[in-house]
């Protein structure tokens, strides 16, 4: 038998670590060889463990998700990343792939998609589902760039996730220490933010916020 194929979980919700774990040592070829909650964790844990794989859900608590893409793409070229998302892919999966992802399985779908996409990656290729697919196409054919394109999707990765943030009920401090930023910069990318959504202010983005976060909380 070949050697089993390492994997390494990153994800704040213990009963999905778990279950995400009795489905892959549950695989002939698969195995679970390290999990983390955090970004610290994350990265402390994928240099020791030297996994084959990262599943990263990018909707970690108070984190950025996006961020740790980015910097554990840096940091470990040869550790194919694959992000579990609650999120709709029509918003996210792009801009993980951007970030260097090669893979987008969504929370709610079945246990062999998430089984055929860790396969894909490993063979070297990119799961998306088709739908995401046709709307990269289409958005590649769409002249100039973001024509059409709704206010969400027009704001920056760390404007989003500020964003996300705000839904939640946080407050800018709150935001700033959580992401390690300054205030006046959060309050930058919420300047941006409301010039992007055509709103005057901040608490007219929050309500926005609010509203998008609920619709698409499929947690």
């Amino acid at each position: 038998m070949p050697p089993r194929r390492r994997i390494f979980l990153v994800d704040d919700h213990p009963l999905v670590r778990e279950g995400l774990t009795n489905l892959i040592n549950g695989q002939t070829d698969l195995i679970v060889c390290g999990e983390a909650e955090d970004w610290a964790g994350a990265v402390n844990g994928i240099a020791k463990t030297r996994p084959d794989v990262a599943l990263i859900d990018i909707s970690l608590k108070n984190e950025s998700g996006l961020e740790l893409v980015k910097n554990l793409d840096n940091q470990f070229p040869l550790v194919a990343l694959i992000v579990l998302s609650m999120h709709d892919e029509a918003l996210y999966a792009e801009r993980a792939l951007r970030a260097g992802a090669r893979g987008y399985v969504m929370k709610r779908e079945t246990t062999k998609s998430v089984l055929t996409c860790i396969r894909r990656v490993l063979e070297g290729g990119v799961y998306v589902s088709e739908r995401v697919v046709n709307t990269m196409a289409r958005r590649l054919s769409v002249s100039p760039k973001n024509a059409g394109a709704s206010p969400v999707e027009r704001l920056s990765d760390r404007e989003l996730e500020i964003f996300r943030l705000l839904g939640q009920g946080r407050t800018t401090s709150e935001i700033a220490e959580d992401l390690h930023l300054s205030l006046k910069t959060v309050q930058a990318y919420c300047a941006r933010a409301k010039e992007k959504f055509g709103v005057s202010s901040l608490g007219e983005l929050l309500r926005a916020a609010i509203r998008w976060e609920e619709a698409t909380n499929v947690k």
